[in-house]
């Protein structure tokens, strides 16, 4: 019972939080907005807060909730680091084989379609 109550205490205390972090990225997005863009493109009208809710959550849905700051997230370059740290070295001359065909060896001299024509 005491654990469910400390659930709902901090769901309730996460709800206000959440609202008060969308307005104040709202109102930075239109404090960024109305400062830089109207003097840069003398064309573009400053907006007003409801505006600038509009442009955050459009540029939310285009892209990604969850691709903003907190937690550290792995590059591509770790994710393939780890991939090729798990294949067996019969697997990597493969794949260094296919790659080879498919690229040709890069920077080795190897006979690319533009030095085949300067031949």
């Amino acid at each position: 019972m005491d654990k469910m109550k400390h659930r709902i205490n901090r769901g309730l205390l996460f709800v206000p939080i959440v609202i008060g972090g969308i307005f104040l990225f709202t109102w930075g997005v239109q404090l960024l907005w109305n400062a830089v863009l109207p003097t840069a493109i003398p064309a573009v009208k400053e907006i007003n807060f409801w505006q600038a809710m509009g442009i955050f959550v459009l540029s939310k849905i285009l892209f990604g909730f969850n691709k903003g700051w907190g937690g550290r997230r792995r590059s591509w370059k770790e994710r393939m680091d780890n991939k090729w740290r798990d294949l067996t070295p019969e697997e990597k001359e493969k794949i260094k084989g296919e790659w080879q065909n498919r690229c040709g060896k890069w920077g080795m001299g190897a006979n690319t379609g533009a030095n085949k024509a300067a031949e």
